[in-house]
């Protein structure tokens, strides 16, 4: 099976029918060796930046929330106006470097046991992923 059938039946399998503008938008996610942490905007702008094919911001937007709700795609949201996207979509931590506005992962080893002293009723705890912001050191 080659990328495009997989990218195909990632689509399929997501609720939506693989035209060639998902197609192009699975390849820029899922066609790389390391992980990727993008905005709806970055994305977007990558695509310009890649092909000449108009694909709306709602098929991108569309695209992206059916592959998160699939679980292909993990979502981050850094403040109450920011939201990242992450096609590494185990448990993992993340820091956040302010001045870049990137988003870098984090190894479990490298974060200590995480011990959560409260409890909210009829709520138990689905994982613990820690978000570090970070600044420049000047």
């Amino acid at each position: 099976m080659n990328n495009k059938d997989i990218f195909a039946e990632k689509l399929r399998s997501s609720g939506l029918r693989p035209t060639k503008q998902r197609i192009k938008i699975c390849k820029l996610l899922f066609d790389r060796k390391d992980t990727f942490h993008f905005t709806i905007n970055d994305l977007n702008n990558s695509i310009k930046s890649i092909t000449t094919e108009q694909i709306s911001l709602a098929t991108i937007y569309n695209t992206i929330h059916a592959f998160k709700n699939k679980g292909y795609l993990k979502e981050i949201s850094i403040n109450s106006d920011k939201t990242y996207f992450d096609t590494n979509v185990s448990n993992h931590h993340h820091f956040f470097d302010e001045n870049k506005r990137q988003l870098i992962d984090l190894d479990d080893k490298h974060v200590g046991k995480i011990k959560i002293k409260k409890t909210l009723p009829g709520k138990k705890i689905k994982s613990i992923e820690v978000l570090v912001k970070v600044v420049n050191n000047s």
